[in-house]
């Protein structure tokens, strides 16, 4: 059989002509205008996708218990994944790479952690009595201030608050109950995550292999390529919050330190997991940082630290990333803020920590089918919502 007699898989993405031959019409579908009738089309067929997708997200959120701890797990497995692989070249038994990994990020937890609580309990007394002076001084300025309130009037909204809350006493102890069971879930959670951790690890090629059987036998290497590419794309993804995520904490820490603000340490480390969600997170992170200057410090310190916030993520951003990652990572801002926001919406916070990664592998999994360079092995040429493309090398001679 020759080469163009081969049967070849067709691009899913790609449109083809549709053939009218067998197209039954009738008198009142020929009195229905053509716009109509297209317009007719497309909102059967958008409606039908928006209905399936929205089946899939009601999937999601009643398996949350699951999908939350899968979606921890691979997410760590593609942060772990570039020093993972580095050990196996090295010619490291994978036991051993699993364990060194494993115990390596167990060890900058707990140090993280044991940092966070010892500045916390040193400067304690510090915070307290700087928050009285806080206290006293917003006291103040609601007696002298534009509200102009004696003491009477803060007296009487001081004991509406807490009528309120002893009104509310019932759905206080219901959120108690709810947080207690929270923690359980959370705890349950992390082992989940770190057995689904241990096995990605450990067979994470043999599980995908189970797993492109379940398609159909003509598309597995369609899907083969798309997956691969897409988990490129998430180790990429990964790897860059993290170096932006640990130069934002270093600038942003240190610069808390240098003006004194309290508690630089936590913000610190804060910054750092605040950053893992791009762009909303490095935001949110740095006005609880600024926060604490204008409260603490006053604000003109505060806006030292607004200064030191906003020049720590342009360096981080346009300089450091540039020339440490040896690589450019091209990110749309709009489509980026847009996916957070929809998938705090849809989840909180963990929809807005995995919806850019979940969103960029679909992106680059749908690219890769419909331009097909699954078939060639090269990366997808595309709009991508995050793609990164490598600074060419000079190889020496040898």
């Amino acid at each position: 059989m020759s080469e163009d007699q081969r049967p070849r898989l067709r691009d899913l993405f790609r449109p083809r002509p549709v053939s009218t031959e067998r197209t039954v019409s009738t008198e009142a579908d020929e009195a229905v205008p053509l716009p109509l009738r297209i317009t007719a089309g497309y909102a059967w067929r958008l409606l039908l996708i928006a209905a399936a997708i929205g089946v899939f997200i009601w999937l999601v959120m009643l398996l949350k218990l699951l999908v939350i701890p899968l979606m921890v797990a691979i997410l760590i497995t593609a942060l772990l994944w570039p020093a993972f692989s580095w050990m196996l070249r090295r010619g490291l038994p994978r036991w051993l790479a699993i364990a060194i990994s494993l115990i390596g990020t167990a060890a900058i937890v707990t140090g993280l952690m044991w940092l966070v609580v010892w500045q916390v309990r040193a400067q304690l007394p510090d915070v307290q009595q700087r928050s009285t002076e806080a206290f006293d001084q917003f006291q103040v300025w609601l007696h002298e201030g534009p509200l102009s309130l004696s003491d009477t009037q803060i007296a009487n909204y001081l004991q509406q608050g807490l009528d309120f809350l002893n009104e509310q006493a019932q759905v206080l102890w219901t959120g108690a109950l709810a947080i207690g069971t929270t923690v359980g879930h959370v705890a349950t959670g992390a082992v989940l995550s770190l057995f689904i951790l241990i096995c990605l690890l450990a067979d994470g090629a043999g599980i995908w292999r189970w797993t492109l059987r379940i398609f159909p036998r003509m598309a597995q290497p369609a899907v083969d390529g798309a997956a691969r590419n897409g988990w490129t794309t998430i180790v990429n993804y990964a790897r860059t919050q993290l170096f932006v995520a640990t130069i934002d904490a270093i600038g942003i820490g240190l610069g808390a330190f240098l003006l004194q603000v309290p508690l630089a340490l936590p913000v610190a480390v804060l910054v750092f997991l605040g950053s893992f969600i791009p762009i909303v997170g490095a935001v949110v992170t740095g006005a609880v940082a600024v926060f604490l200057a204008l409260v603490y410090n006053g604000p003109w310190i505060a806006l030292w630290m607004l200064l030191v916030v906003l020049a720590v993520q342009q360096i981080e951003g346009h300089i450091l990333q540039p020339i440490m990652m040896g690589s450019a990572v091209k990110v749309h801002p709009l489509a980026v803020v847009l996916v957070v926001a929809g998938g705090a919406m849809i989840a909180g916070i963990p929809g807005a920590l995995f919806a850019v990664p979940l969103a960029a592998f679909i992106n680059v999994a749908a690219v890769t089918i419909s331009s097909g360079s699954w078939r060639t092995g090269v990366g997808p040429s595309g709009d991508l919502i995050w793609s990164t493309v490598p600074r060419e090398r000079r190889r020496r001679n040898r």
